[in-house]
C-alpha cells in the first residue's frame, strides 16, 4: 500500500510542478526565475520517484520504523519541540518586526549564541558572512526588494 500512496503523490507533485514550469515560461525573467528554481528540482525528484517505485525492488519488510523520539523520556522530547516552536516563532516575529535582511542576522547570531553556546568572536564572524552572502546573492545579484519591518516602516505598513 504504501507504494500506492507514494505513487500517487509524486505523480501529482510531478503535475503540480509541470504546470507551474509551463505558467511560468512565459513570464519576464525576474518573474520567472524563482518558479523555475523551485519547480524544475521538484519535477526532476517527482519522477524520480516515480521511477523508483515503478522500477525499484518490493522488498517493503526491510524498510525500519523511524522513530525521532523513541528511547527519550516524554518531557525531554517535549521540551525540545517546544523549542523547536519557539525559534521558528521567533523568526517569523523578528520577520515581522525588522524586516527579512536584518531577521536573519539577528536569528543565526542569536541561535549560535544562546542555542549553539558559540564564543562572541564565531558568533559575529560567522553572522557576517551568512549576512554577506544573503545581502550579496538576494541584494547584490538579484536585485530583490524585502520590505521594511513594521518597526522601521511604521506598525500600519503591511
Amino acid at each position: 500500500m504504501p507504494n500506492r500512496t507514494s505513487l500517487g503523490l509524486a505523480a501529482v507533485i510531478m503535475a503540480l510542478s509541470a504546470w507551474g514550469i509551463y505558467g511560468a515560461l512565459e513570464w519576464p525573467l525576474k518573474a520567472k526565475l524563482f518558479p523555475l528554481v523551485i519547480a524544475i528540482p521538484l519535477f526532476c525528484l517527482a519522477t524520480a520517484e516515480v521511477l523508483w517505485v515503478l522500477l525499484g525492488e518490493r522488498d517493503a519488510a526491510s524498510a525500519p520504523d523511524f522513530k525521532l523520539s523513541e528511547g527519550q523520556p516524554p518531557e525531554v522530547v517535549r521540551r525540545r519541540t517546544l523549542l523547536a516552536a519557539g525559534w521558528a516563532i521567533g523568526f517569523f516575529i523578528l520577520i515581522l518586526l525588522l524586516g527579512f535582511p536584518i531577521a536573519v542576522a539577528v536569528m543565526v547570531f542569536a541561535y549560535l549564541k544562546v542555542q549553539g553556546k558559540e564564543s562572541w568572536l564565531f558568533s559575529a564572524i560567522f553572522t557576517a558572512g551568512v549576512w554577506l552572502f544573503f545581502y550579496g546573492l538576494f541584494g547584490l545579484l538579484l536585485h530583490m526588494h524585502f520590505p521594511e519591518g513594521w518597526l522601521f516602516a511604521g506598525f500600519g505598513g503591511f
